[in-house]
């Protein structure tokens, strides 16, 4: 979390580029959206117990259990040669991104708004992003696979009975890659396909592989350290 938002800020301030990563979540981790109480919408004791790690992140949305999956992050200038200023706009088109990638795999996904992508009928991913100083950060997941049952161990759900409906409904609502392919799918596959899916939708620009500028990392490391790791952020009510 401190990365994507180090590089927002540099790129803020003409030290960084536009920037598109591909990452995962060791340990594993639920994240909770910007305006969300972090008491209220995780079971913390539980987390703890299995190792989990607990962040907010600077985008809107919901919780999500980082497993089996790829989180992306896309991080341009609000320009009509990157993304397009209007809310819908921008989230259709970093998302056909993604749709371009998953197409090279012979999957059919759709753009749900406002955040959604939607293949079989089911979500297969969630996007979700901020702007500030002219600046878009979207980022979102593609599911590799999905444990509902794990899921709802670390959500907080009011009851039993009502836990169980809800797991029932993710069940009914919520699809993963290996799913629909019925196949095991990797990280490093979608990571590729969805490289070139974003070299499809975004062909006006170039995108090279590049490593972090010493100014990235270090101001990186004092987000992790100073805001993402305090309790002061993490506990904080909108």
């Amino acid at each position: 979390m401190g990365l994507d938002e180090a590089i927002a800020i540099l790129l803020t301030e003409g030290k960084s580029v536009p920037t598109l990563r591909f990452y995962a979540w060791e340990p594993l981790a639920c994240s909770i959206g910007y305006f969300q109480s972090i008491g209220s919408e995780l079971d913390l004791s539980n987390c703890q117990k299995l190792g989990i790690d607990t962040v907010r992140r600077i985008t809107g949305g919901g919780a999500v259990f980082h497993e089996h999956e790829v989180t992306y992050s896309f991080i341009a200038p609000l320009q009509a040669a990157y993304v397009p200023n209007k809310v819908l706009d921008s989230y259709l088109k970093v998302s056909e991104g993604i749709i371009q990638g998953l197409a090279k795999l012979g999957l059919k996904v759709e753009f749900k708004p406002l955040n959604d992508l939607i293949c079989q009928g089911k979500k297969i991913s969630g996007n979700a992003q901020t702007r500030r100083n002219g600046i878009l950060l979207q980022h979102g997941t593609i599911l590799l696979r999905v444990d509902v049952e794990k899921m709802f161990s670390i959500l907080k759900v009011p009851n039993e009975k009502i836990r169980d409906k809800l797991i029932q409904d993710v069940k009914e609502r919520v699809t993963s890659l290996s799913q629909v392919l019925n196949r095991v799918v990797t990280y490093e596959e979608v990571a590729e396909t969805l490289l070139a899916g974003f070299q499809q939708a975004f062909c006006e620009q170039e995108f090279v592989l590049g490593e972090l500028s010493p100014e990235e990392q270090a101001l990186a490391e004092k987000l992790a350290r100073e805001k993402y790791e305090s309790d002061e952020w993490n506990f904080k009510i909108s």
